[in-house]
C-alpha cells in the first residue's frame, strides 16, 4: 500500500511525482498572475508618491521604483529565458516569494507608526498561489514571520510591535492552514486530471492499434496518411500493399494460433525492418513531419504501408524486400518461411487523395498475384 505523506499534502510521494509537469506549469502561470498585479501595484504607488496622493509621500518613490525594477527584472528572465527558469523552478517560486515578502516587510519598516497590513496579505496571497512541498512552505512563512515581527520590534513602538506580533500568527497559522488545504485540492484536481487523461490515452491506442500487431488498423491509417499528404506534398513517399500467400493453408493445416502468430510476426518484422512509430504511443502525438514509416493492418492476412524517408523507387523495393527477406527465413513448428505478395506505388503530386494511389498499388499486388505470387511489382 503507497504510504501517504503530510509533506505532499496527504498524498504519496509518487502521485505527487505524477503531477509535477502540472505543478510546474501551474507555478508558472502564478508566477506571471502575480508578478503582473505586482508590477501594476507599484506602478500606482509610485504615480501616487510623484504627486503626494494619498498621503504616500515622495521619499517613497525610490522604494517603488526599486521593485517596479527587480520585478521587471525578474518577469524578463522568466520570459526571455523560459528553459533556464523551468529547470531552476525551485529558485523561481523562491524568488518570487522572496520578493513578495521581502517587499511587505520594508512596507512595515518605511511606517514604524502604523501595523503592518501588506506582508500579512502577501503571505496569505504567496501561500495560496504556489504548491511546493508543505515543510518547505511551513519553513518559509514561519521564517518570514519571524523577519517581519523582528524588524517590527526594532523599528516600532512595543505597542505596535506587539500588535503586529499577534496578526502574524493569526496571519501565519491561517496560511499553512489554506496552502494545506487549498493545495491537497488543487493536487486532488491533478490527479482526476492524469487519471482521464491516462484514460484517453489507453481509448485512443486501442481504438488505433491493431491489437495483434500492434499496427495502425484500417481506419487510424488512412486517417494518418490523409494527413501527412498535404503536409508533405514535396516528399517522395510510396504506398505498399503486402498480401501474405498461402495463408488460408496455415490456418486449415496448423491452426488459427499459428495463423495468428504468423500475424504477429509479420507485424514485428515491418516495424523491425522499417522503424515504424513505436507502438502504444498516442497517434495524437506523433511528429507527422519526420521521416517516419506509417504501417498498419487492414485487416485478415493484409497490410500496408506509407514509406518514407526514401528519394527513389529503388530505395522502396530494397527497403520491402528486406521485409520479405526476413520473413521467408522464418522457420519453426511445422512452418517453413513466410510468403507474400507485394504491390508499390509512388505517390504522385497529382494524387487527389490516397484513393488514386491505393488503386495503383492494389493493381500492382495483383500483377504479383497472377505473375505467381512471392513477388514484388511497381505500380
Amino acid at each position: 500500500m503507497t504510504k501517504h505523506s503530510f509533506n505532499y499534502y496527504g498524498y504519496s510521494k509518487d502521485s505527487y511525482i505524477e503531477c509535477a509537469s502540472l505543478i510546474r506549469s501551474t507555478n508558472r502561470k502564478h508566477i506571471t498572475i502575480v508578478h503582473s498585479w505586482f508590477l501594476i501595484v507599484n506602478i500606482f504607488y509610485f504615480l501616487f508618491a510623484l504627486f503626494n496622493f494619498f498621503g504616500v509621500t515622495q521619499e517613497r518613490a525610490f522604494f517603488y521604483m526599486t521593485y517596479i525594477a527587480i520585478n521587471i527584472v525578474f518577469g524578463t528572465w522568466q520570459l526571455a529565458f523560459r528553459k533556464t527558469a523551468e529547470k531552476h523552478r525551485y529558485v523561481s517560486v523562491f524568488m518570487s516569494i522572496l520578493i513578495l515578502l521581502s517587499y511587505g516587510i520594508f512596507c512595515s519598516i518605511a511606517q514604524p507608526y502604523m501595523p503592518a497590513t501588506m506582508f500579512l496579505i502577501l503571505l496569505i496571497l504567496t501561500s495560496l498561489s504556489y504548491i511546493g512541498q508543505m515543510y518547505i512552505m511551513i519553513f518559509i512563512s514561519i521564517m518570514s514571520s519571524g523577519v517581519f515581527i523582528l524588524t517590527s520590534y526594532t523599528y516600532k513602538t512595543f505597542s505596535i510591535a506587539y500588535h503586529d506580533s499577534y496578526n502574524a500568527v493569526i496571519a501565519v497559522t491561517l496560511a499553512i492552514t489554506l496552502h494545506y488545504t487549498f493545495q491537497r485540492a488543487r493536487i486532488a484536481q491533478f490527479i482526476l486530471y492524469q487519471r482521464d487523461l491516462q484514460t484517453k490515452n489507453e481509448l485512443d491506442i486501442k481504438s488505433s492499434f491493431d491489437s495483434l500487431t500492434m499496427l495502425l488498423n484500417r481506419g487510424r491509417f488512412f486517417s494518418v496518411v490523409e494527413k501527412i499528404l498535404p503536409k508533405c506534398a514535396e516528399e517522395f513517399m510510396a504506398l505498399c500493399l503486402i498480401d501474405l500467400d498461402g495463408f488460408k493453408e496455415i490456418n486449415d493445416t496448423l491452426g488459427h494460433q499459428m495463423g495468428d502468430k504468423v500475424i504477429q510476426i509479420v507485424g514485428r518484422t515491418i516495424i523491425k525492418v522499417m522503424d515504424v512509430n513505436a507502438e502504444g504511443k498516442v497517434v495524437s502525438d506523433w511528429d507527422l513531419n519526420r521521416k517516419l514509416t506509417i504501417a498498419g493492418r487492414l485487416g485478415g492476412d493484409e497490410f500496408i504501408l506509407l514509406i518514407r524517408d526514401i528519394t527513389t523507387k529503388e530505395e522502396a523495393f530494397a527497403k520491402v524486400e528486406g521485409i520479405m527477406t526476413e520473413l521467408r527465413n522464418v522457420k519453426f513448428d511445422g512452418l517453413n518461411g513466410i510468403r507474400g505478395s507485394v504491390g508499390i506505388t509512388e505517390i504522385k503530386k497529382e494524387d487527389k487523395d490516397i484513393d488514386d494511389a491505393y488503386k495503383r498499388a492494389d493493381d500492382a499486388l495483383y500483377k504479383s498475384k497472377r505473375a505467381g505470387k512471392n513477388q514484388i511489382n511497381f505500380g
